[in-house]
């Protein structure tokens, strides 16, 4: 007796309707946390950019029509960068020379920490990563206010640096010192570095690594040639074995 060939048309498969729409439901959510979270907030600034100033109390008045905005104040913060009026130039070189100052720091501190917690922490390695994570328990900005008690005249570190009143420190920190600007600046974006590089790291090939010194490699060239490169974006990456 013949048994009968299904053939590849008559296969069980799921209804392309039903299919088209489970994709975008798993989408949804993240969809609106985008729209509530960052397309919603930019357009509010928009508004209040290209919206009005209260003439009285000197206050901003967002627009919520695009088809009203008023581009004067954009116009004239563009027009006050540079040259004798440029009372917005000074303050964006400090913000660009802060940001790389910080940056670079952020770099040094926790390119050495993902790679102790991927590589060499053997069985401690959840119990770092979660406390790698928990940092982002707490609200950045609570993070921040912690070290405004501890910066205070009386606080913490100004107790520490006086050595139970042997020295005399008066040093106002909360008054925009750039030092404490960098480190708040450190201190609140070190772990969104940490993680993306212990990711990197963590799944660097181990044959590979083994290879490299199994071609005569030391630890520092086995690092800057093969480990380095590998923590780059894969369309980045190039090997100098």
């Amino acid at each position: 007796m013949a048994v009968p060939v299904i053939s590849a048309p008559q296969r069980a498969s799921p209804p392309r309707e039903r299919t088209g729409r489970i994709w975008p439901a798993l989408a949804a959510p993240g969809i609106i946390w985008l729209l509530l979270c960052f397309v919603f907030p930019l357009y509010v600034v928009l508004c209040i950019v290209f919206g009005q100033v209260d003439p009285l109390f000197r206050t901003p008045i967002p627009v919520w029509n695009p088809l009203q905005w008023d581009p004067t104040q954009f116009n004239y913060v563009l027009t006050h960068i540079v040259g004798p009026d440029g009372i917005f130039g000074p303050a964006l070189l400090r913000t660009a020379v802060y940001v790389v100052v910080a940056s670079c720091l952020c770099l040094l501190i926790a390119f050495p920490v993902a790679y102790y917690v991927a590589r060499l922490s053997g069985k401690r390695k959840g119990l770092l990563l979660a406390l790698l994570i928990a940092p982002f328990w707490i609200s950045y900005m609570m993070r921040l206010f912690a070290w405004v008690n501890l910066l205070q005249d009386d606080g913490l570190v100004t107790r520490v640096l006086r050595l139970g009143g042997l020295f005399t420190v008066n040093v106002d920190w909360l008054t925009g010192q750039p030092v404490v600007v960098i480190l708040g600046l450190v201190y609140g974006y070190v772990p969104y570095m940490i993680l993306p590089l212990y990711a990197g790291l963590d799944r660097l090939s181990q044959p590979m690594l083994e290879a490299s010194r199994d071609l005569g490699a030391d630890r520092f060239s086995s690092f800057w040639r093969v480990t380095l490169p590998l923590c780059r974006p894969t369309s980045q990456t190039s090997l100098h074995v």
